[in-house]
């Protein structure tokens, strides 16, 4: 059994945060930092992403799998949760599934109902880039500015690109799973799923990820939760005001 590659920093009570899809727990260093100060904070790379384990299989059941034998490993109980959307997803799951082992939910910039898939032209993009050729940085940045036009999409997706070997550029995550299994990174929460505890969710001024139509799935789900807007901000809220995140958060978990 492989466990999750995570950085674990500070004292406290146990906080796990959890990446989005193409993301990776370095994403969350800064603000990882600033919860350290007050909680054991575990900044976690899910499976085909960051450092953690490659495989073929990829959907939230085993996700939530992964993380469930993460805190055992790691013998925690009564964690807190962070997730950003495909994180969230995660975390949502594993609230409903094993509800005894967390205290408090904090669910980033997505909701509980299905998503279509929409990251097709990411995927074409990074598909596209043959590293044998493409063998710098600025390379790779060119080649997948042809289909994904977005400098700050791009920012955040590079930080992927690494020296795997003395000249040989390669991505940190699982391209092949991620690209088969795209259309399982939207799926809805399973019907009839409650979490009773106290949940936060934040949602960006300038994402559609959550609207108010959203409130009546997410009070179905979790009906001891709040929905909180994070100002200026779009998708990446945690990136685009993390200010005001880190007060929310802080705010929620006291």
């Amino acid at each position: 059994m492989e466990i999750l590659h995570s950085t674990i920093k500070g004292v406290g009570k146990p906080l796990l945060i959890l990446h989005g899809y193409f993301g990776m727990s370095d994403n969350w260093k800064t603000l990882g930092n600033q919860f350290s100060e007050n909680y054991q904070v575990h900044l976690i790379d899910q499976r085909n992403h960051g450092r953690s384990f490659h495989e073929d299989e990829f959907n939230y059941e085993v996700l939530v799998e992964d993380l469930y034998n993460y805190i055992q490993f790691h013998k925690l109980e009564n964690v807190y949760i962070i997730g950003h959307s495909m994180g969230g997803k995660t975390a949502m799951l594993f609230a409903v599934t094993y509800s005894d082992l967390i205290e408090k939910l904090i669910v980033v910039d997505i909701s509980p109902r299905q998503y279509q898939p929409h990251h097709n032209a990411i995927l074409a993009g990074l598909n596209s880039v043959d590293f044998s050729v493409e063998n710098t940085r600025a390379l790779v940045d060119r080649k997948i500015s042809k289909l994904i036009p977005d400098f700050g999409v791009r920012q955040f997706l590079l930080k992927n690109v690494y020296w795997k070997e003395k000249g040989q550029l390669a991505y940190r995550f699982n391209l092949d799973s991620l690209t088969e299994n795209n259309p399982e990174v939207g799926e809805a929460l399973p019907p009839f799923t409650v979490f009773e505890k106290q949940t936060l969710f934040l949602k960006g001024d300038k994402s559609d990820y959550i609207t108010e139509s959203e409130a009546p799935i997410i009070e179905a789900h979790f009906p001891n939760s709040k929905i909180v807007t994070i100002k200026n901000a779009g998708h990446w809220l945690h990136a685009e005001n993390p200010k005001q995140f880190y007060i929310e958060v802080s705010e929620f978990l006291k």
